[in-house]
């Protein structure tokens, strides 16, 4: 059975930092691509990053180019999501998926929510003083 965990949210000032991580289970990790997703109260969901099956390719949101960085360990099945100098509009609740197709590059169609298959339950992250 297919598995997404997340965790790592919590209450943070702005210009702090947290550290998201997605452990999977039930399938084989490292063939997907996975992406990470957010959405706040009374807005859409929003594409964050992406990342390559193998870690070697990522794709971010223009909001968090140069502050968010994405990695993964394919032996611990786990993606992280490292949040650097984060702000107010980064609150949301922030949900992993995973690819529905193996072995798909991060590529134009990344932040597109419907072409990941599986979602975790999702962590919040509040950027508040």
């Amino acid at each position: 059975q297919l598995q997404l965990v997340e965790s790592g949210g919590g209450l943070v000032q702005p210009g702090g930092s947290l550290r998201l991580s997605c452990a999977a289970s039930g399938f084989t990790f490292d063939y997907y691509t996975v992406g990470w997703f957010r959405q706040a109260p009374g807005k859409e969901r929003e594409g964050v990053s992406c990342i390559s099956n193998s870690g070697g390719s990522t794709n971010y949101a223009d909001s968090v180019k140069g502050r968010f960085t994405s990695s993964r360990d394919n032996a611990k099945k786990t993606v992280y999501l490292q949040m650097n100098s984060l702000k107010p509009d980064d609150t949301a609740i922030y949900y992993c998926a995973v690819d529905i197709s193996p072995h798909v590059a991060c590529d134009t169609t990344w932040s597109v929510p419907r072409r990941y298959g599986y979602w975790g339950q999702g962590t919040q992250v509040t950027v508040s003083s």
